[in-house]
């Protein structure tokens, strides 16, 4: 695998692209000290390149700006088994929100004291799962849960540790499908309704749950800690009147995660330094004026964590342009290895990353390779002039919720997720082929013993006669 080569410039916009990026002499980027173009060549295209030093610092900074706190890592943004251990080997704690991430934690033994559990609609057997790995702290979202998990924890003999999910009627001022922590969605206990101190009682009333805090949420992609101010203002109001009311001060504050980052050079991401002092400074002044302990603040970065430590690198397929209208660069990948420019109508931007580009630009619109008109990686992005089938094009921002939303659309394989550092590069997921593909498609039927509808029928009305 090449390494950088001397006098690598980093030449990149700041906040966007991950921490070892830079572009070599010849207009090459490099992450991690390894070209994409040899990247390119040995692993193919698409494929998520994950700068394993970027997610490292941002870990250490996270848990030095919050010291005395919890933090998890939300594995909902992006998870696998190698991962899963770079998230222990930084001292971090690790929230999951299905059975499957669980799994993956269970699987590299991840400690189970330090892994939270959430999810609107656990079922049984998750919550059966969970309680027999002895989880840490499972976060209960409804009534329905509380009785299920109850009798579990009773079943297996234990007390488990629960947060109560909390719904604080805080506007996030984010896209209506991430924004959560409003009145009207799925998740948590209404506080204005009544619904969060209701379930806080009922917590309390079974033997085999120990309730040892409160647990909000406000949305993601979030620029302004007003929300996340607000959110504590209630939550620590709620915690004084638990104590009014049960004679209980519950140890433990969740607030969730949510801070944004740089996906254009037009966002500003906030400072985790900044957002944890002033965070840890509101709920300690909140606690003072109510006469309350401040309990022990818990946080859970996703995005923020990962989400700047991973490009996407795709090859150009086609350039078509229309009079008049708009220039469509085509690439190999798209809505199935990024459905957020879809679902969200998210911005992103890209650069020519595998050689110097004409001193001329052009505003184009950068679409995938599916049967979707709405297939668009980015829009209105600026690049050289004489952009060209074989061009390496690269996505900053790529490493939360793209391959963890990725799917099979068109029966497109996944891309791999190609770890580097230190000028080495080794897969942590590998790529998805035709085979794994076909792998869960059961066998078609024996042509010389086929069925006809028919006769399916016809059968049909014979068991009824009997």
């Amino acid at each position: 695998m090449s390494e950088s080569a001397p006098g690598a410039v980093t030449g990149l916009e700041e906040n966007l692209w991950p921490l070892t990026a830079r572009l070599e002499a010849d207009g090459v980027m490099s992450v991690g000290g390894v070209r994409v173009d040899a990247l390119a060549a040995e692993f193919g295209t698409p494929a998520f390149v994950l700068d394993e030093a970027d997610f490292r610092a941002r870990a250490t900074a996270w848990r030095q700006a919050f010291a005395d706190c919890d933090v998890y890592y939300a594995g909902k943004a992006f998870l696998c088994r190698a991962f899963a251990r770079w998230v222990d080997e930084e001292g971090l704690r690790l929230d999951v929100c299905t059975g499957g991430e669980l799994a993956v934690a269970r699987s590299v033994g991840f400690p189970a004291e330090r892994l939270l559990f959430h999810g609107n609609n656990k079922s049984l057997g998750e919550l059966r799962a969970a309680v027999e790995y002895r989880v840490g702290r499972i976060v209960v979202d409804s009534f329905v849960e509380i009785e299920r998990l109850a009798a579990v924890a009773a079943a297996a003999g234990i007390r488990q540790r629960v947060l109560v999910r909390v719904t604080p009627g805080v506007e996030a001022h984010t896209h209506s499908y991430i924004s959560t922590g409003q009145e009207d969605q799925k998740f948590g206990f209404s506080l204005a309704g009544g619904a969060a101190a209701r379930a806080v009682a009922a917590v309390l009333a079974e033997s085999g749950l120990e309730l040892v805090g409160l647990h909000a949420h406000i949305g993601s992609q979030i620029f302004d800690t007003a929300g996340f101010g607000l959110a504590a203002h209630r939550m620590v109001g709620l915690l004084a009147r638990i104590r009014d009311e049960h004679g209980v001060e519950l140890p433990e504050l969740d607030l969730g995660g949510g801070l944004g980052i740089a996906y254009t050079s037009e966002d500003a991401p906030l400072d985790v330094e900044e957002v944890a002092e002033r965070l840890i400074a509101l709920v300690g002044k909140e606690c003072a004026a109510l006469g309350l302990t401040v309990p022990r603040l818990g946080v859970e970065p996703g995005r923020a964590l990962v989400g700047s430590s991973t490009v996407t690198l795709y090859e150009v397929g086609t350039v078509k342009e229309l009079p008049g209208l708009r220039t469509y660069v085509s690439v190999d990948g798209g809505m199935s290895d990024n459905i957020r420019t879809a679902l969200y109508d998210a911005r992103y931007t890209a650069r020519l990353v595998s050689r110097p580009g004409a001193a001329t630009t052009q505003v184009v619109t950068l679409v995938g390779r599916h049967c979707e008109s709405g297939d668009v990686v980015a829009h209105d992005v600026p690049l050289p002039g004489d952009v060209r089938p074989g061009d390496l094009v690269a996505v900053p921002a790529s490493g939360a919720y793209h391959r963890s939303m990725a799917s099979n659309y068109n029966h497109v394989p996944r891309p791999p997720v190609i770890a580097v550092r230190d000028g080495t590069a080794r897969v942590i997921v590998r790529r998805e082929t035709e085979d794994d593909l076909l792998r869960l498609d059961a066998d078609p039927p024996d042509p010389a013993v086929s069925v006809t509808s028919a006769e399916r029928a016809d059968s049909r009305e014979a068991r009824v006669a009997r």
